[in-house]
C-alpha cells in the first residue's frame, strides 16, 4: 500500500467510529423511545381491547431504524441510517388488527336551517 493510501484509509476509518458514536447515542435516544412506545401500545390493548395502529407503525418503522443502526455499527453495512438515508417505512401488522374508531353519523334534520 502507498503512503496516501494508508492515510486516506485512516480517515476513513477516523470518520466511521465518529459516526458509530454518534450513533451510538442516538441509539440510546431511540431505545427509550421505543420503550415509550411499547408501554403507551400496552396501555392502549388494555384499555380497548387492541392495539393503536399509529403506535405499530411508528414502533415497527424506529424497530427497523434500531436494525439499521445496528448494521452500520456491526460493518454488516456501509449504508449510514437516516438521516442520511430514508426513514424506513412501516410494514402491515402481522397478527393483530389496530382498533378503529367508525366515523360519528352526522345527525339528520328535518328543516332547513333559519337566517
Amino acid at each position: 500500500m502507498s503512503e496516501p493510501s494508508k492515510e486516506l484509509e485512516r480517515e476513513s476509518i477516523a470518520l466511521r467510529i465518529l459516526w458509530m458514536l454518534i450513533f451510538a447515542i442516538v441509539w440510546q435516544l431511540a431505545e427509550i423511545v421505543l420503550a415509550g412506545v411499547v408501554l403507551l401500545q400496552l396501555g392502549y390493548r388494555l384499555f380497548y381491547g387492541a392495539p393503536n395502529g399509529g403506535l405499530q407503525g411508528f414502533g415497527d418503522s424506529l424497530s427497523q431504524y434500531l436494525q439499521q443502526i445496528g448494521r452500520f455499527g456491526t460493518f454488516n453495512s456501509e449504508e449510514k441510517p437516516w438521516p442520511f438515508a430514508d426513514w424506513p417505512s412501516a410494514r402491515a401488522p402481522e397478527d393483530n388488527e389496530p382498533h378503529s374508531v367508525p366515523p360519528a353519523p352526522h345527525p339528520v334534520r328535518d328543516e332547513e336551517p333559519k337566517l
